[in-house]
């Protein structure tokens, strides 16, 4: 975890997702000013659907170019194109649908029907190698991402990296992941290395089952063990909780809002 990670507790779930949603809209503002572009990675969750829509419902949402707006995903089911338990699904139907991004700005990663079938590892290595053709100045391997959003598992997990699962030693930028312990099995996820190339990281929780994973990350947790111990933004770590996933977070890390 960064060691200079911070820490803003809302009070319910819903004020945390407008909230996010502002953030969000700022972040992407900025980046563009800074860069012309943005680049955002989008992750999966019911929180992170109550966001999105709420970006979408945005006065500001037009603010943004969203003509300049990369978007890419953490992980993803690897289920067919269009099924509602996608991220992407999910993703389009709350925020991109309703805002004029440009389609081929938008990279999903691979479905089960996709042009490498029902094999995982094949889908992996071309979200890779998409991963690459946009690479930044200076890298290979991954484009600029100013924002990376992550949920935040009752486990500790984050993207589809899972305790002790063999993504969570792996250093290349995207991986298939088989056996799942929650539904469902397979899936496709970047990996810590690459996660942590993000300009900024925001962990995302609500809810009480979440506070033992949140405190135990906040606590210096190993990676392995605990995935989101091993996240850190390069500039910024931002955890965006509500009260409930904060009970076991210390006083005096957390900024009350």
């Amino acid at each position: 975890m960064s060691t200079d990670a911070s820490v803003v507790v809302h009070s319910e779930p819903e004020v945390l997702a407008e909230a996010v949603a502002a953030r969000l809209l700022i972040r992407l503002l900025d980046a563009q000013a800074a860069r012309g572009v943005a680049g955002v990675v989008l992750t999966g969750g019911r929180v992170a659907a109550k966001v999105y829509q709420a970006v979408a419902a945005s006065p500001a949402r037009d603010a943004v170019d969203w003509s300049r707006v990369d978007v890419w995903w953490g992980d993803e089911r690897f289920l067919p194109g269009g099924d509602p338990e996608r991220n992407e699904t999910q993703a389009r139907a709350a925020l991109l649908d309703a805002v004029p991004v440009d389609p081929a700005r938008v990279h999903p990663m691979p479905p089960s029907d996709g042009p490498d079938g029902a094999d995982p590892e094949a889908a992996a290595a071309r979200y890779a190698a998409t991963l690459a053709a946009a690479a930044k100045p200076g890298s290979e391997v991954l484009p600029h991402f100013d924002l990376l959003l992550l949920g935040v598992g009752e486990d500790g997990h984050v993207a589809s990296v899972f305790p002790e699962h063999p993504a969570a030693y792996e250093s290349r930028p995207v991986v298939a992941v088989r056996g799942a312990p929650k539904p469902p099995p397979v899936r496709i996820s970047l990996t810590l290395p690459a996660i942590n190339t993000a300009e900024e990281v925001w962990l995302i929780a609500t809810g009480p089952d979440k506070a033992d994973a949140v405190g135990m990350a906040l606590s210096g947790a190993g990676p392995v063990q605990l995935p989101a111990a091993g996240v850190g933004g390069v500039t910024r770590t931002l955890w965006l909780l509500d009260r409930a996933a904060a009970a076991h977070v210390a006083p005096g890390l957390r900024s009350l809002r």
